[in-house]
């Protein structure tokens, strides 16, 4: 499989692969030095795992070589995981130890103690994270000089996937990856790598920067293309000239025309982008969700205790937490899906929900692509224009052919865009997504994130997508353990420097006990908020039915305006409907705003 070479540690030359159609690999070169963490990107089914599998040995290229350097140890961590797995993590991590070594209980144990594992654990108890941890153990087991990674964030919650990247960052060898978080790849790869239309390109650049010259050179090679459809739409009046052009006697000129038409249809044009339309439902009211001193246990275990929140109309709220910690839970509570066991959560008025199940228990299996987006119809609507299904399913990157397939056929970067494209079929003003940006290519995933962003309405998001999280959300709502959720504003950013910052704080008090309280009165300038008075107290609680109140009225303006007859009536009645709505619009902004005033010191 390999030729043993003693220059660089792995490199290819003229890479072919194709399975039926055009070539996923088109002599494609690369090239791996010491010490490197390459960070291979690419469009989904651009054949990023093909070549991962190619460079661990586990298939044969079509052509070309591969050349390694002598005594170069390669192992692969393959994206998917096995349904198959049996054993203990120890049995699983011993897998991968040379014969020779199989025996070696210490080895073993210190790679279940770098992973985190029990090595007496068996894996079919572990969860999709855990299991990924066992399979990376067993992929280093054998000290590889070169170590493949495809895809492995998935199924790891934040904290694993920080982990990994601790683990990645401190490896000695070189590293080739594959992956679609922008975090992680920011943060480790020395060098990109894009496969593109079956080639390769080294970007030495962070990813930034590398956008930025992806795009200066896409904006060339579209010039290029251009400049070459001219001259070969001007040889193409010329030649059918005909006898006028053969009397010329100019057999360079046809000769060249040949290759220009050769070269138009050697052309590989550039994979389709998404585009993904939200449909925004009418406008909700002010208040979205009002969760007060929530709790719920599933058994023994608090999921959420004592959680009390407010989501106005707009919010971009992301939820964090480690895996298993509650956050669909939290989502079905605040959308009224399950009953808490204390507590009361209220719905505003208006709402249209749009929910992203991160199981995909919304599609049927065995049932076409279009079957599930149009529940069988020919059309859907869009913005309240009938529209072709195979025409709408071509704006999520399913030409017709993939559209008629079975779901079952579908990989899961293609099924979280079916998923997509079902759920925005249907106007909304709160978009619930639970894990909506796994397994999407970086450009579907970036297209998505700015739909969101430019949303009108209110989003709940689930989410390990530390750059998403970012860019999108306003606030966060964060799992701190034993049922606890702490409200933050801004993303994971803002919340990681925040979170740290009371860390520092709280290390900083000294452990003594503390002075007995002064009997002094307090200094007038201190700014502690002060404790809120009787009267305070009583506007706090009356504050959510009064702007109860103001929604309804002015739901019931919004309702006569909406009603072509009332315009055929007095038209001062329209006006001062008119001003009403702006009134209570107002009114209702201040009510809510002098509500977080005093909750904030309650």
């Amino acid at each position: 499989m390999y030729l043993i070479h003693a220059m660089a540690l792995l490199s290819a030359q003229d890479l072919t692969i194709a399975f039926g159609g055009r070539p996923l690999l088109d002599h494609a070169a690369l090239q791996v030095e010491r010490g490197e963490r390459v960070g291979l990107v690419g469009r989904n089914g651009t054949g990023k795992s093909t070549l991962l599998r190619l460079l661990a040995g586990e298939i044969a290229p079509d052509g070309g070589r591969l050349i390694l350097a002598s005594g170069t140890r390669v192992s692969l961590l393959n994206q998917e995981v096995p349904d198959d797995l049996s054993g203990t993590v120890g049995s699983l991590v011993r897998e991968g130890l040379p014969r020779a070594h199989r025996e070696e209980a210490h080895r073993v144990q210190r790679l279940a103690s770098l992973l985190e594992l029990d090595p007496a654990a068996p894996v079919a108890t572990l969860s999709g994270g855990q299991k990924r941890r066992a399979l990376l153990g067993r992929a280093l087991a054998s000290d590889p000089e070169v170590l493949l990674l495809d895809e492995p964030t998935n199924h790891l919650d934040l904290q694993g996937i920080q982990w990994l990247e601790d683990q990645v960052r401190r490896f000695e060898g070189s590293v080739v990856f594959v992956t679609h978080d922008r975090s992680f790849l920011q943060g480790l790869a020395t060098r990109i790598l894009e496969l593109d239309r079956g080639q390769l390109t080294s970007w030495a650049c962070d990813y930034p920067t590398y956008l930025r010259r992806k795009e200066e050179r896409r904006a060339a090679e579209e010039r290029a293309w251009a400049d070459a459809d001219r001259t070969l739409a001007q040889e193409e009046a010329w030649i059918r000239q005909g006898i006028k052009a053969r009397r010329t006697r100019n057999e360079g000129r046809v000769r060249r025309l040949e290759g220009l038409r050769r070269e138009r249809a050697e052309r590989r044009e550039r994979p389709g982008q998404a585009r993904i339309t939200i449909q925004a439902g009418g406008r909700a009211g002010t208040r979205v969700i009002q969760a007060r001193d929530v709790s719920f246990r599933w058994g023994e275990q608090e999921v959420v205790k004592e959680f009390s929140t407010t989501v106005v109309r707009g919010d971009k709220v992301g939820l964090i937490g480690p895996n298993g910690s509650g956050k669909t839970t939290l989502l079905r509570l605040l959308l009224g899906d399950l009953a808490p066991d204390r507590g009361t959560v209220e719905l505003g008025t208006g709402l249209q929900v749009a929910y992203f199940d991160q199981h995909r228990d919304q599609l049927d299996e065995s049932s076409s692509v279009a079957e599930n987006v149009a529940d069988g119809n020919d059309h859907v609507l869009q913005d309240g224009e009938p529209r072709h299904v195979l025409s709408y399913l071509q704006d999520f990157l399913f030409p017709p052919e993939r559209a008629r397939q079975p779901v079952k056929a579908l990989s899961g970067g293609e099924r979280n865009r079916l998923l997509l494209a079902r759920l925005f079929t249907r106007p909304a003003n709160l978009l619930v997504l639970d894990e909506p940006t796994n397994d999407l290519d970086m450009e579907t995933l970036e297209l998505l994130e700015a739909r969101l962003v430019a949303f009108p309405g209110t989003v709940l998001v689930v989410s390990h997508d530390r750059t998403f999280l970012d860019n999108l959300c306003t606030q966060t709502r964060v799992f701190e353990g034993s049922g606890r959720v702490r409200e933050y504003v801004g993303g994971y950013s803002d919340w990681r420097r925040t979170a740290e910052r009371q860390a520092a704080s709280r290390a900083s008090v000294p452990s003594k006990a503390a002075p007995a309280r002064s009997s002094q009165r307090p200094d007038p300038s201190d700014d502690t908020p002060r404790r809120l008075s009787y009267h305070e107290k009583r506007e706090l609680e009356a504050l959510p039915s009064r702007i109860e109140s103001l929604e309804k009225e002015l739901a019931e303006v919004h309702a006569r305006l909406s009603d072509p007859d009332f315009y055929a009536g007095e038209g001062g009645a329209v006006r001062d409907a008119t001003l009403r709505a702006g009134e209570l619009d107002e009114a209702i902004q201040e009510a809510f705003a002098r509500w977080e005033a005093l909750a904030e010191r309650a």
